[in-house]
């Protein structure tokens, strides 16, 4: 990481924003792209006086597939050289609409696993060359296993987990790191009101763990960490017993 420069895209939700501040406190500068330009400028602003970073703002369309190499090129023109890049933005859509709207569902698809596979292609392509640079990806553990209650979401993100294996496969042999992130339930405004949620994480505590398991160049991890185990039981719950389950 020796010019200590990160894209953030999707940095405006509360993952992201915690994550930025465990990186500016570091003396990482920080790129940060969004939809909402305004908001982007305030925390861009924020950092840059609580942290004495440098730090730009850059407009982010997730499904404005043909936009995603122009914007890692205007970053890299603009702003240097990147150390890496994480990926924040997601759509938890509704999953009742989804099952009758088929644009509903195709909209989770979209946002959640297309959009993050032409993004991260772009940014594959630039870090291979160089041989360098860090690639990390907010999945879910959602994806871990299809449950009645959130599978269109879950597809997404089992879909995202998979493209990252393949990705840590292929570039492993050129030095880059690929990390993969599963949370478990955050406290954030993308799941406020949300039924069912428990052992419920602050977005300090996931921000904490990205930070590490980037430094630490792990593959995938489970944040907090007891979802590891609690994914493990519900992967090996036998299928005539899932599906009699309210999940």
């Amino acid at each position: 990481m020796l010019n200590n420069r990160v894209l953030i895209v999707g940095a405006t939700s509360d993952i992201a924003q915690a994550t930025a501040r465990q990186f500016a406190s570091r003396g990482f500068h920080l790129a940060l792209a969004g939809r909402n330009l305004e908001d982007l400028k305030h925390l861009a602003r924020d950092l840059e006086i609580r942290y004495d970073i440098a730090c730009m703002v850059f407009p982010f369309e997730a499904v404005h597939y043909e936009t995603h190499a122009a914007l890692l090129e205007q970053v890299e023109t603009q702003f240097g050289t990147l150390d890496g890049i994480l990926t924040c933005h997601g759509y938890l859509g509704n999953q009742q609409v989804g099952q009758t709207q088929v644009g509903e569902a195709l909209k989770i698809i979209e946002v959640n696993l297309l959009s993050c596979v032409s993004l991260l292609n772009a940014a594959a392509a630039r870090f291979e060359q160089r041989k360098s640079g860090f690639i990390c990806a907010i999945s879910s553990v959602a994806g871990d296993r299809g449950r009645q209650s959130n599978y269109l979401y879950g597809t997404a993100k089992g879909g995202l987990t998979i493209y990252l294996q393949g990705l840590r496969n292929r570039l492993a042999k050129s030095g880059v790191d690929v990390i993969t992130v599963k949370p478990g339930f955050v406290d954030t405004k993308m799941t406020y009101g949300m039924d069912g949620m428990f052992l419920v994480a602050k977005p300090d505590k996931m921000a904490a763990g990205i930070y590490r398991a980037i430094v630490k160049r792990k593959n995938t991890v489970y944040l907090p960490r007891f979802w590891r185990l609690i994914m493990w039981i519900i992967r090996h719950i036998p299928e005539p017993v899932f599906k009699r389950m309210s999940l």
